[in-house]
């Protein structure tokens, strides 16, 4: 039967069994489309990481003896949706079946489940095999519209893999060592940072093709891409981080540093572009590594690998689950009515504050910023600031090179923002500019004083930090995860409370001169 496979830009799965075997009459569809270029602006380096890997993974299949369809926008520009598209390539193929893998986002799984195909043609829906979780079994370990903890999932797929478990029980008598991965580094750390490994496949080819067809992106990119798009380079990245990075990683998992040329590296694995396009597996990252502590327990202990496989095996799977199971109803979700606007800086990072213009600056500089600079610093802003949630998230979906909806969405409207009431998170992931001082060096070089909670030149991170809860404290001074914030804020003077809250709202009323 002549089958057209469709291969979406994330489905970049060299070990799916669609690939097994040579058919030639299997066609395999891979095109730059038009339509994902419209949905949110991207940055650069993002749409050509993405193009690259799909045409390196169109070459690999071809070389494989597959027979392959790999489209660029300059043979896609006049289809203005892959349903167009598919149509056309099924009446010119003379195709019987269209097979798909299932989408990770809610909007592609709708349009490919709903193509208008000729009568006739047959429809097919097939899994990723990427996921740990069965796509099937999310609505078994979620439930809609309750909120859930990542950690109990976490013990689970941890029992069900048996992931760092000896006899039932998990490695070490601990679940957890999270508390143990909270170092800052010192000056004295800094010279022992890693030179990142980076890539370089051209870049010209695709900016001329994205000029060419007035594609509008932001940031910026050199002539060399130094992510990974193939899975061969994901795996020595891997390698990389297993052999260089790995035994360090969960002390400084949440350090940041504005003091070395690798800062925006560290010991993160940065793996996760090429997770997320699916160039390489889950289990691939997390075995692998293990085996690396396995190997070298004396150099990289129990700490180091559990933080990396909590966020593997725990969060990424965790975050999708969420995602699935609480559509369509997660993307409209703004239970504390944020409605301010993205200020202006997000796109230019140029702000006086340090920490903001570091962050944002490495955003826009590669596309990538690790968990606690999106989390803590730019995303515990816009919590503070009371940023329209709908505009946050476009702008994580677009800033970050491995953010594809499903792992965007929860992490930025769930866990930083809390737009979801706490589907996801316990409370608000919220801090003054005491924590920020505390886990990076950005603050001794700061426009604004970290110590000062009001006053012309007092870090907007404080102000706001109080602010953010009196003007929320219904919603939690209740709680027992928050209780405590409330505590310290009675104890002040009043005449204190007012000056804080004072400066927070002339800090509110020019979000764009901070």
């Amino acid at each position: 039967m002549k089958t057209l496979r469709v291969i979406l830009g994330d489905q970049l799965n060299a070990q799916h069994s669609w690939y097994r075997e040579r058919n030639s009459d299997h066609l395999y569809l891979i095109a730059e489309l038009h339509q994902e270029q419209r949905y949110v602006r991207h940055h650069v380096q993002k749409i050509v990481a993405f193009f690259i890997g799909m045409q390196r993974f169109a070459e690999a299949l071809k070389d494989a003896g597959h027979q392959v369809l790999h489209l660029t926008l300059d043979q896609t520009a006049e289809y203005d949706s892959i349903d167009q598209l598919i149509i056309v390539i099924c009446q010119e193929h003379k195709i019987e079946r269209v097979e798909f893998q299932r989408p990770d986002e809610i909007r592609l799984l709708e349009q490919l489940r709903k193509l208008k195909i000729p009568t006739g043609i047959g429809l097919r829906e097939v899994d990723t095999e990427h996921f740990l979780l069965p796509f099937e079994e999310i609505s078994k370990e979620f439930k809609p519209q309750r909120p859930l903890r990542m950690e109990a999932f976490y013990r689970r797929m941890r029992q069900r893999y048996g992931y760092l478990m000896q006899s039932g029980e998990p490695e070490g008598e601990r679940w957890n060592f999270d508390s143990e991965n909270r170092k800052a580094l010192k000056a004295s750390d800094l010279a022992q940072i890693p030179q990142p490994l980076c890539f370089s496949q051209s870049t010209q080819a695709v900016l001329e093709r994205l000029d060419r067809h007035k594609i509008s992106y932001f940031g910026k990119i050199s002539k060399q891409l130094v992510w990974p798009t193939s899975s061969k380079e994901a795996l020595q990245l891997l390698e990389f981080f297993c052999t260089h990075c790995l035994p360090l990683f969960g002390q400084f998992q949440d350090a940041m540093t504005a003091n070395s040329e690798h800062k925006w590296s560290l010991y993160h694995s940065r793996l996760s572009f090429a997770l997320n396009a699916k160039m390489i597996s889950p289990a691939q990252v997390i075995e692998r590594s293990i085996a690396e502590y396995r190997a070298r327990p004396e150099v990289i202990d129990l700490a180091q690998i559990e933080g990396f496989v909590r966020q593997i095996l725990g969060w990424r799977e965790f975050v999708r689950g969420i995602y699935w199971i609480n559509l369509p109803e997660y993307p409209t979700l703004n239970v504390l009515a944020a409605n301010k606007d993205l200020p202006e800086y997000f796109w230019s990072g140029k702000t006086k504050m340090h920490c903001m213009e570091q962050s944002l600056g490495q955003s826009l500089d590669y596309a990538y910023a690790h968990h606690i600079q999106r989390l803590m610093v730019i995303g515990n802003f816009t919590l503070l600031a009371g940023v329209d949630p709908n505009q946050v998230d476009a702008w994580y979906l677009g800033i970050y090179i491995d953010a594809i909806e499903w792992v965007e969405m929860p992490n930025t409207r769930g866990m930083s923002q809390f737009a979801d009431g706490g589907l996801l998170a316990s409370k608000p992931y919220s801090c003054s500019g005491q924590y920020i001082s505390r886990m990076s060096d950005y603050c001794k070089s700061c426009f604004y004083d970290v110590k000062l909670r009001a006053g012309n030149r007092s870090c907007p991170f404080n102000s706001l930090y109080w602010h953010f809860h009196e003007r929320h404290k219904a919603r939690f001074a209740n709680s027992p995860r928050t209780a405590m914030v409330y505590r310290n804020w009675d104890k002040k003077p009043e005449a204190e409370r007012a000056a804080i809250l004072q400066q927070a709202s002339l800090y509110l009323d020019s979000l764009n001169e901070l």
